[in-house]
């Protein structure tokens, strides 16, 4: 699954949301200099919002697709997973993860980070945590049901921001058992935003269970939930928590 965004980067890169400014300030702010190591870089999203801050970014992705759309965005990419990466004795001075950290090696990933970056430097990964309107999450919910009875959105319950909850308790815990790095420390940051029902229905196939849909099946899918936002008016104000891990190396 980790390898299926890349099927419509160009649709990934339209319908993701960016991350909250005061955390891109933050990272950089807390940074001893303004190499970024971009882990699961993707299209480039958070990638060029740090090089708008001034930093200098280097991506790396699994999928050769995504990378190729964020070199046509300037973004310098390695195609590799963190895990078997190369850093070739480069160091950084901040290693950042957007979306992405979940797809890393729990033990891995942050003994890796410790050791690409600088004295000071930041490890921070993050995500967004989101629940759309009960009627759009049960409409949704009903038809993957139907259609794809073998997603984890056919059989949750929980709400979004529990699932997410034990996840980033996950990463704290296995960032604070690595050699070389210090005490995480836990953040979030809260934002909205309004979704029509087309932006909506754009974003839905990025999500990790749609993205190996045959058409057929995603057609229900973004007809039935379609039909849901049609009954709230034909839009939404959707609420977003942005959760974030920072650890830096002493």
């Amino acid at each position: 699954m980790a390898e299926s965004f890349g099927s419509d980067a160009e649709r990934y890169d339209r319908a993701r949301p960016e991350y909250p400014r005061e955390l891109v300030d933050q990272v950089v702010a807390e940074s001893p200099g303004i190499d970024v190591l971009d882990v699961g870089c993707g299209t480039g999203i958070e990638a060029r919002q740090f090089r708008a801050a001034g930093c200098r970014v280097l991506g790396i992705d699994p999928d050769a697709r995504m990378a190729a759309f964020a070199r046509r965005g300037g973004i310098d990419v390695e195609v590799a997973t963190f895990e078997e990466w190369e850093p070739g004795g480069r160091a950084f001075d901040a290693v950042v993860a957007g979306q992405a950290w979940h797809w890393v090696d729990p033990v891995a990933g942050p003994a890796k980070a410790a050791r690409v970056l600088r004295p000071g430097g930041l490890l921070a990964v993050f995500a967004h945590v989101f629940q759309p309107p009960a009627e759009v999450t049960a409409a949704f919910a009903e038809v993957c049901r139907r259609v794809v009875p073998g997603s984890p959105f056919a059989g949750e319950s929980r709400p979004a921001e529990e699932i997410y909850d034990v996840m980033f308790t996950g990463f704290a815990d296995a960032i604070a058992a690595a050699d070389g790095l210090g005490h995480p420390d836990r953040r979030r940051f809260e934002w909205e935003r309004t979704y029509t029902r087309d932006e909506w229905l754009d974003f839905l196939p990025t999500t990790g269970g749609l993205t190996r849909l045959p058409p057929d099946a995603l057609a229900e899918v973004l007809s039935d939930v379609g039909a849901a936002i049609d009954g709230l008016g034909g839009s939404f104000v959707l609420p977003y928590t942005t959760l974030a891990v920072v650890a830096v190396r002493p």
